[in-house]
């Protein structure tokens, strides 16, 4: 891949990155940056990042896909309330490869693996409301 300083600044943003932003989130961080960006051009770069294997696509049911800087084996959890995205590094999920294998025989060239419910903040909001509505 030929070197471009947006690119650079788009793979710096993402490095380390562990709040797994939109697209659009990332062009409004290099906006004061680069005022030149155009969001067509971080749309470009994402996909040709994740194309090369260094981040990683996350898939939203609203259509706004998020982007992952650690492309390393991990799986994600998804709050269907407020669509955070939380990394998750379970030690029970590091042999699924394999019992996928022996299950069906398939050699499992990589996993996407997303969970889907409502985390602890949406949650307590969640009972609150309904506390209140109760009254």
């Amino acid at each position: 891949m030929k070197y471009s300083r947006q690119r650079e600044l788009i793979r710096n943003v993402m490095r380390g990155n562990r709040t797994h932003p939109t697209a659009n989130d990332v062009y409004l961080k290099l906006k004061e940056v680069c005022p030149s960006l155009s969001l067509g051009t971080v749309y470009r770069n994402l996909n040709l990042l994740v194309e090369n294997g260094e981040i990683e696509r996350i898939e939203m049911p609203n259509g706004c896909d998020r982007f992952d800087g650690n492309p390393g084996q991990h799986y994600h959890a998804v709050c269907t309330s407020c669509e955070k995205v939380f990394d998750l590094t379970l030690p029970q999920l590091r042999n699924l490869q394999d019992l996928i294998h022996r299950e069906i025989g398939m050699d499992v060239e990589r996993l996407c693996l997303t969970i889907k419910g409502i985390c602890p903040q949406c949650q307590q909001l969640l009972a609150s409301q309904s506390a209140e509505s109760q009254m």
